[in-house]
């Protein structure tokens, strides 16, 4: 029966993941176009945004794991997608997590090397990652930014959004998802943010992109729920907590990928 029961959760935890992919900034603003200039838009061969993500280096952009569905080009340097004054640069080559399997078991992170380095500049920086594995406090104010949907059956934007977010502790973030999904198991090496009895998150479109803290980028905007019967993220009236990777735990993979060691 447990055997059985384990089975129904990885299921259940499968399909959500499944189409909660290039998760929307709810309740947020419009970000001002000096600020977050490390933000990259991850798009397929028709110049479509699948994921967020952010410049980690001059060669390199960091996005989630489940990600890695056809994305061709990195578009820097422009909040407003639409715009013709932007970088866009071709991805040379993918690096996912080796461990990384499905979004329900953590890892979901990729590093994208870029076809050529790129040079900060007044609409382009670098966002720090952390020293060494770090733990956040519980309520610590965090934003996390995108270019997904508004709401649950909105569209995704043009315009890169920014929205508040508080941290939940994993003990409650896992009590919360226990709850909603009976036998859930949190991921290890996971961040709890926003979602969770508030109106305030991220939503289908924002997937890759950054959770910041303290100017930082320590988590991957990774999975959050699902309309029941349908294929919709709930991005309204979350009643679990949105779930990102922890960048601080893969710190030695990143540096080696970084250093232009193969994984």
């Amino acid at each position: 029966m447990f055997a059985l029961q384990q089975f129904a959760v990885i299921h259940v935890l499968t399909f959500l993941g499944q189409n909660v992919l290039g998760s929307k900034i709810i309740n947020g603003e419009i970000v001002p176009d000096n600020e977050m200039l490390y933000m990259a838009s991850v798009q397929d061969y028709r110049g479509y945004h699948i994921c967020g993500g952010f410049l980690v280096s001059e060669n390199f952009v960091m996005t989630a794991a489940h990600c890695d569905v056809c994305p061709t080009y990195v578009v820097l340097g422009n909040h407003h997608l639409r715009r013709a004054d932007k970088l866009e640069l071709q991805i040379a080559e993918k690096y996912k997590h080796p461990y990384y399997r499905d979004i329900n078991l953590g890892y979901d992170i990729m590093l994208l090397k870029l076809s050529a380095p790129v040079q900060t500049s007044k609409r382009i920086q670098f966002i720090q990652l952390p020293f060494r594995e770090m733990t956040l406090n519980e309520n610590e104010n965090c934003r996390v930014a995108g270019w997904g949907k508004i709401n649950t059956r909105g569209n995704v934007v043009d315009d890169l959004r920014v929205v508040d977010v508080s941290v939940i502790s994993p003990q409650n973030c896992q009590n919360a998802w226990a709850q909603h999904v009976p036998g859930y198991i949190l991921p290890t090496n996971v961040i709890c943010a926003g979602g969770y009895n508030t109106k305030k998150g991220f939503c289908q479109g924002d997937s890759g992109g950054p959770l910041v803290c303290k100017g930082m980028a320590v988590g991957i905007v990774s999975y959050n729920n699902r309309l029941p019967g349908t294929k919709l993220g709930n991005c309204n009236y979350p009643n679990v907590p949105n779930v990102y990777t922890d960048i601080s735990k893969h710190l030695n993979w990143i540096r080696m990928i970084l250093k232009g060691k193969k994984s």
